[in-house]
């Protein structure tokens, strides 16, 4: 019965820790709020939010690693310590925003023949 519980346990802690940046899935954000824009503002807001993105994953991986290496030490050293495991937080939140604009303004592009390509490392 103790193993089943600490085994329980272990799974809760495990799904509370942060998510890599590959694994945030992006929010929809509507291709309407860029329809409005020149090819080359488009250009330079997917230039903008393409940077935003890269630093947001920089930042979520960085959390990501750091609850991983926490949470090996919790369950080997001092199980209480789970509890202050971070894990998912505002960060996932504005990168799965700043990923679904990335998508909106690719899909705001191929609709206005843009021709801008959209390299991706999401």
């Amino acid at each position: 019965m103790k193993k089943m519980i600490a085994a329980a346990a272990a799974l809760a802690l495990l799904g509370a820790c942060a998510k890599n940046s590959k694994e945030v899935a992006a929010t929809y954000v509507s291709p309407i709020n860029y329809q409005s824009m020149s090819c080359n503002q488009l250009r330079q807001e997917a230039v903008r939010v393409s940077q935003r993105v890269q630093s947001s994953m920089t930042t979520q991986d960085q959390k990501a690693g750091d609850d991983a290496a926490l949470m090996a030490v919790t369950l080997v050293l001092f199980w209480p310590a789970a509890f202050f495991i971070n894990g998912d937080d505002a960060n996932s939140v504005e990168l799965g925003r700043l990923k679904g604009e990335f998508d909106a303004i690719e899909q705001a592009n191929i609709r206005m023949n843009c021709g801008i390509q959209f390299g991706r490392s999401q």
